[in-house]
C-alpha cells in the first residue's frame, strides 16, 4: 500500500504557479514602498493641507515632522519607481500584461461586476483575471504613473516646469498627486479586502501556487 502512495504522489500532478517569483518580489517592495510612502505624504500633507478640514492623525503618518517625512518621502519613492520601472519593463517583456490585462470590454466589466455583487463570480482559476480585476490593476498601473509624475512636479516644479504646465501649475499638481494617492489608498482597501475573501489568492502571492 505504501508503494502504491508514493507511485500516486510522485504521479501526481504538481501545483500550478499561479505567480512567479519575480511578481511576488516585486508586489511586495512596491506594497512597502507605497506604504510608507503614504504614511510619509500624509505628515507632508499635514504640513499645509489642501482642505483646511482635513488633517491626519499622527499615528497613521511617517516622520514625525516635516523634515522627516520629506527623507522618508524621498526615500520610498527611489525604491518605489526603481521598483515599479523595473515591473513595468518586465510586465511588458515577458507577455504578461498582454495575457492577464487584456482584453477588456465594457460588457465584461458589468457582468463581472453584478455577478461580484451578488457573490456569484468564480474564483476557482487565480491564473486568469476577471474583466473588473482588468480594470482595477490597469487602472491602478496608470494612477502609478500620474502619481509619480506629478511628484516629480510638486518636488522640481522649476527643474520639471514643463512637466508642472502640463498639470496646470504647481497646485494643481499637488490636488492631482492628493487624489491618485487617495485612489491607491481605495484600491489597496479593497485589495486587501479580496484577499481576506479569497484567501488562496493571498497565498499564492506568497508562495506562488
Amino acid at each position: 500500500m505504501s508503494s502504491i502512495a508514493a507511485t500516486e504522489e510522485k504521479t501526481a500532478p504538481a501545483s500550478k504557479v499561479v505567480q512567479p517569483a519575480w511578481v511576488r518580489v516585486m508586489h511586495w517592495t512596491n506594497a512597502v514602498a507605497i506604504i510608507l510612502m503614504i504614511m510619509s505624504g500624509l505628515q507632508i500633507y499635514n504640513a499645509s493641507p489642501l482642505f483646511t478640514k482635513l488633517t491626519f492623525s499622527h499615528s497613521i503618518t511617517l516622520g514625525g515632522w516635516l523634515g522627516g517625512a520629506l527623507l522618508w518621502h524621498f526615500a520610498a519613492m527611489w525604491l518605489l519607481m526603481i521598483n515599479g520601472l523595473a515591473y513595468l519593463v518586465t510586465g511588458f517583456a515577458t507577455g504578461r500584461f498582454r495575457k492577464k490585462l487584456f482584453p477588456i470590454s465594457a460588457r465584461g466589466i458589468i457582468s463581472d461586476a453584478v455577478a461580484a455583487m451578488t457573490f456569484k463570480l468564480s474564483h476557482d482559476d487565480l491564473s486568469k483575471y476577471n474583466q473588473v480585476q482588468k480594470l482595477l490593476y490597469t487602472g491602478i498601473i496608470a494612477v502609478g504613473v500620474v502619481i509619480v509624475l506629478s511628484g516629480l512636479s510638486i518636488w522640481k516644479p522649476v527643474q520639471f516646469q514643463y512637466l508642472t504646465a502640463l498639470f496646470g501649475g504647481y497646485d494643481i499638481a499637488r490636488y492631482v498627486h492628493f487624489f491618485c494617492m487617495a485612489s491607491i489608498v481605495a484600491f489597496m482597501a479593497i485589495h486587501v479586502l479580496l484577499a481576506v475573501l479569497v484567501p488562496k489568492s493571498l497565498r499564492a502571492m506568497i508562495i506562488g501556487r
